[in-house]
C-alpha cells in the first residue's frame, strides 16, 4: 500500500480537524486542491549584491592565474583531456596539468554568455545567464524523510513523487536530476528510470546522469527520442553537474560525463564542491581563489571538447564546524563566497550557478528555516543564473524531505515576488489612492486597494497569520503538518502532462533494452 493511500493523518496520527474552515479552506483556494499557474524562470529586476571591488577581485583572477600555472589542476584517469590539453599549449606532467597565463580564459570566449534550456513543453523553456533566475530541487540524498514521518532509503516511487511535486510547484522551473538516489534499483540501471520519469511525469527542463560516460550517452539517447537527434545536436536540453574533486582536481568519472555532455553540445555546470577548511583554505580570499582555477579549468576543457558548448561557472560553497569537521550552512562565510563567485563570474562571462535552501537541520525545523533562508535569500541577492537545492535539502544533503520540499517551494514563490523589484508605474506610484485617502484616514476602503487587494501582497499557501484562537480551532498545526497535507493533496491531484504515446513507447523501448543488456550491479 502508498503511503499516500487511506485516510490523511498528521504526524502525530490524529484526524486532521477543520480542513473546510477558515484559514484553511483560504489556503486550499489558494494552491487549488493541486497546485497553482506555474510561473516562468524569473527575470531579476532587482540589482545583483557585490562584496568586492575592481582591486578585489583583479587580486584573486591573479591568485588563479597564479594556481594554473605554477600549481596546475590534475585531470586524474582520462589520457584523451590531457591530450587536449597538450595540444592546446599547456604543459602537461603526468596528470598534472599546468596553464599558461590566460590560456583558459581565452579559450571560453567561445562559450556563449546566455542560452535556452529548452523542455519538452515549450512554454516552460528558461533562459540561462544575463538577469535570468532558475530554481531546481535537491539533488544526489540517498535517504528520503517521508509524509509519515520516516527516514529511510529512498526508492523510485520517491523520485517518481518529487519529480511530480516539481513539475506541480509553481515556482520550479526545473524538474531537476537525482532528485533522490532510488536504492531499490539497481545502480547501473537507476539512471533509465530517472531519465525516463523526468520525461514522463514532468514537461519542464531536467537534468541527465553524470555518475559513468555510458548513462550520459544512455541521456542523450532518451533526450533524442522526445527532441529529435538534429534538435539536440543544437539545442541545450539538458544541464548536467560536473563536480571538481576539490581541492583542484577532476576525476575520470565527472571528466567521462563532461565529454559525453559537451560533444553533443549539452550544458556543463562545473561546479567544484567546496567545505571550506577541509576542500580549500579557510579564508573566503583563498577559497575564491581556488574555485576560480578549477572553474577555468574545467569550463575550458569542455570548448576543447566542442567549440560554443554551453557551460555554467558553478560552485557549491560550505563551510565546517572545526570543533567536529560537519558541515555547517547558512553561515556568513560561505555566503560572501558566492557573492564573490557571482562577481567572477559575470566577469568571465559564464552563466552561474550556487546556492539552495540549504541547512544541517535533521528535520524541518527552525533550524532548518533560518539556516535555509539565510542561503536562498543570498542566493538570489548574488545573481545566481541556475539554483539547484532550491527546495527539499535537509541534514547536510542526506535527506530529501517532502515537507521541506514543500515548505521551500513556497519560499521560492517570494523570492520570485522579491525579484521583480520596485513597480514604478502610475498604480505603482498610488498617487490617487493616496489623494482620495488623505490625512488620518485608512487605505483599506479606497480605489486602489480594492483593486489591487487580490495582488498586492504575496499570499502563502502554508503560512497561518490568523489569530491564536482560529489557530487552535483549525487544529493547531504546524507548518510542517500543513507542508505534510498539501503534499498529500497535490499528489492526490496530480495528472500527467501529456506525451505522444509513441515516444512513449520508445523510450520504455529503450530502457528494456539498455536494462535487459547487463546484469543487475549493487555497487
Amino acid at each position: 500500500m502508498s503511503e499516500l493511500d487511506g485516510q490523511v493523518e498528521d504526524r502525530g496520527g490524529r484526524r486532521s480537524r477543520g480542513e473546510g474552515r477558515g484559514a484553511a479552506a483560504r489556503r486550499a483556494s489558494r494552491s487549488g486542491g493541486g497546485a497553482g499557474p506555474s510561473l516562468p524562470y524569473i527575470t531579476r529586476r532587482i540589482r545583483e549584491y557585490e562584496v568586492l571591488d575592481d582591486e578585489g577581485l583583479a587580486l584573486i583572477e591573479a591568485n588563479a592565474d597564479r594556481i594554473l600555472e605554477e600549481i596546475g589542476i590534475e585531470f586524474r584517469e582520462d589520457e584523451e583531456a590531457l591530450a587536449l590539453w597538450k595540444a592546446a599549449g599547456a604543459d602537461v606532467r603526468g596528470e598534472r596539468v599546468h596553464f599558461p597565463k590566460g590560456l583558459c580564459r581565452a579559450l571560453l570566449k567561445t562559450a556563449p554568455r546566455e542560452f535556452t534550456w529548452h523542455a519538452r513543453n515549450p512554454e516552460r523553456n528558461c533562459h540561462v545567464g544575463g538577469k535570468a533566475t532558475i530554481f531546481a530541487p535537491v539533488y544526489g540524498p540517498p535517504f528520503v524523510r517521508d509524509l509519515n514521518g520516516e527516514r529511510r532509503y529512498a526508492t523510485i516511487e520517491d523520485f517518481r513523487n518529487f519529480v511530480k511535486l516539481a513539475y506541480m510547484a509553481p515556482s520550479m522551473h526545473s524538474s531537476g536530476g537525482t532528485v533522490c538516489e532510488p536504492v531499490d534499483v539497481p545502480v547501473n540501471k537507476r539512471h533509465l528510470d530517472m531519465v525516463y520519469s523526468h520525461l514522463r511525469y514532468s514537461d519542464k527542463p531536467f537534468m541527465g546522469s553524470v555518475t559513468a560516460p555510458e548513462r550520459a550517452e544512455d541521456t542523450i539517447a532518451m533526450a533524442k527520442i522526445v527532441f529529435g537527434d538534429e534538435f539536440v545536436e543544437n539545442n541545450c536540453v539538458t544541464l548536467n553537474l560536473i563536480n571538481a574533486n576539490s581541492p583542484m582536481v577532476f576525476d575520470g568519472t565527472m571528466l567521462g560525463a563532461l565529454k559525453v555532455y559537451a560533444r553533443h553540445n549539452q550544458a556543463c555546470v562545473v561546479s567544484p564542491f567546496i567545505l571550506s577548511g577541509a576542500m580549500s583554505p579557510v579564508t573566503v580570499a583563498g577559497t575564491l581563489t581556488q574555485i576560480l582555477a578549477e572553474v577555468l579549468a574545467g569550463a575550458a576543457l569542455t570548448q576543447l571538447i566542442r567549440k560554443g558548448a554551453p557551460v555554467l561557472f558553478g560552485t557549491f560553497a560550505a563551510s565546517i564546524s572545526m570543533q567536529s569537521g560537519a558541515p555547517t550552512f547558512g553561515t556568513p562565510e560561505p555566503s560572501l563566497v558566492s557573492y564573490g563567485a557571482a562577481q567572477l563570474a559575470r566577469r568571465l562571462g559564464l552563466p552561474f550557478r550556487t546556492g539552495g535552501s540549504l541547512c544541517a537541520s535533521k528535520v524541518p525545523d527552525a533550524q532548518a528555516a533560518h539556516e535555509s533562508a539565510n542561503t536562498l535569500n543570498m542566493t538570489l541577492l548574488a545573481g545566481t543564473n541556475f539554483v539547484l537545492h532550491a527546495a527539499g535539502w535537509l541534514e547536510g544533503g542526506l535527506v530529501s524531505s517532502y515537507e521541506k520540499f514543500m515548505i521551500d517551494q513556497d519560499q521560492l514563490g517570494m523570492m520570485q515576488r522579491m525579484a521583480e523589484g520596485v513597480d514604478l508605474t502610475e498604480n505603482g506610484q498610488a498617487l490617487e489612492a493616496i489623494r482620495e485617502v488623505g490625512p488620518g484616514s485608512h487605505y483599506l476602503g479606497c480605489a486602489h486597494t480594492q483593486a489591487n487587494f487580490q495582488t498586492a501582497f504575496y499570499r502563502s499557501a502554508l503560512a497561518d497569520n490568523n489569530s491564536f484562537e482560529q489557530w487552535e480551532v483549525e487544529g493547531a498545526k504546524r507548518i510542517e503538518e500543513r507542508a505534510n497535507a498539501l503534499a498529500r493533496s497535490w499528489l492526490d491531484h496530480y495528472e500527467a502532462p501529456p506525451l505522444d504515446p509513441a515516444i512513449d513507447e520508445a523510450l520504455k523501448a529503450f530502457v528494456d533494452s539498455r536494462k535487459n543488456s547487463m546484469p543487475d550491479a549493487f555497487t
